[in-house]
């Protein structure tokens, strides 16, 4: 790759990387995420606040006609479309649309898994191409759109993370029903799984590209896409624990159990962790085997990098002004 294209693509790696000064921000999310600012302050790669997209209002409209179509609820106030547009900002708006629109289906999979009459065994309805529940339909929906893009591969990648949230949310299912919680070694796993895995993989039909499978496998890649999960998952443990009333299945509780803390004091070991994570995050950013691709190629393995690397900070934005856990 020539060394003018190579500057260029860690060059964009680098802006997302970069430390700026801090601005006030809106506080009207929930008081539990409020708690997630010293991370501001302590995280470089979370310092900086995610330029909002100039076409956000499009992609909130488009978002509720989405959502009108298919049955589901798109409230203003949750914003979803606010989160991907911070994450998307430097994309087109379709990108963060699209992204916004899948946001809005896998909240509405988790609350009907958590307090719904949802069955698990909608999972395997997603898989045959079934639509008979009103999440199967949305579903069947963004899949048409989103998997024409792609390869049969890249497919196959989605179905196995798809498959890994089942087996996750079966388990706490298995849990909650047995009185069980998970220990502070198994969490983490368990978590990736019910955060959603395949998220990630729809960053890459968001920006219309495809990660190489061999870059996808390497080990800096999945340390990326893993540390970005364990940021996001973990920072919505912090801000959601009031509204789970208590759940086992949350970092805070556990450690309040396992490591024998109070409230205040788990919180900052979990912030601790999540500020560990961010360090990983950046490590592997700077590792990814950019020198190897095509520069095209390699454009398109950073635009994928950059989402995920401002992903954090727009999570953290979202919850501190989401009326979601309000």
């Amino acid at each position: 790759m020539s060394t003018t294209v190579m500057a260029s693509v860690r060059s964009a790696l680098r802006s997302v990387l970069h430390w700026k000064p801090l601005l006030p921000l809106p506080r009207r999310g929930s008081r539990a995420a409020a708690a997630l600012l010293p991370l501001i302050e302590r995280v470089p790669a979370m310092a900086a606040p995610c330029r909002m997209h100039p076409a956000v209002y499009a992609i909130e409209a488009a978002v509720i006609d989405w959502a009108r179509r298919t049955g589901l609820r798109a409230d203003p106030e949750v914003g979803f479309h606010r989160m991907a547009g911070r994450a998307f900002a430097e994309f087109d708006a379709a990108a963060a649309a699209l992204f916004a629109q899948w946001l809005t289906w896998l909240f509405h999979l988790d609350d009907e898994l958590d307090e719904g009459p949802c069955p698990l065994e909608v999972f395997q309805g997603m898989l045959e191409g079934s639509a008979g529940h009103p999440l199967e339909a949305a579903f069947a929906d963004l899949w048409r759109v989103t998997s024409a893009r792609m390869s049969d591969q890249w497919r196959r990648r989605f179905a196995v993370n798809l498959q890994r949230q089942h087996y996750a949310c079966r388990t706490e299912a298995d849990n909650r029903a047995a009185g069980r919680a998970p220990t502070l070694a198994d969490y983490p796993m368990l978590r990736r799984g019910t955060v959603g895995p395949y998220l990630y993989d729809l960053v890459e039909p968001c920006l219309r590209v495809e990660v190489p499978a061999w870059v996808h496998r390497s080990e800096p890649w999945q340390e990326l896409v893993n540390s970005c999960s364990d940021i996001t998952a973990w920072c919505n443990d912090v801000a959601s624990r009031p509204k789970e009333h208590g759940d086992g299945h949350n970092l805070v509780v556990i450690a309040m159990r396992e490591l024998g803390l109070g409230e205040r004091d788990a919180v900052g070991w979990v912030l601790d962790r999540i500020a560990e994570r961010c360090r990983d995050m950046s490590r592997a950013a700077r590792r990814l085997p950019l020198d190897d691709l095509a520069p095209g190629t390699a454009r398109d393995v950073s635009k994928v990098a950059c989402a995920y690397l401002a992903a954090p900070r727009a999570h953290l934005d979202w919850l501190l002004e989401s009326s979601r856990y309000a």
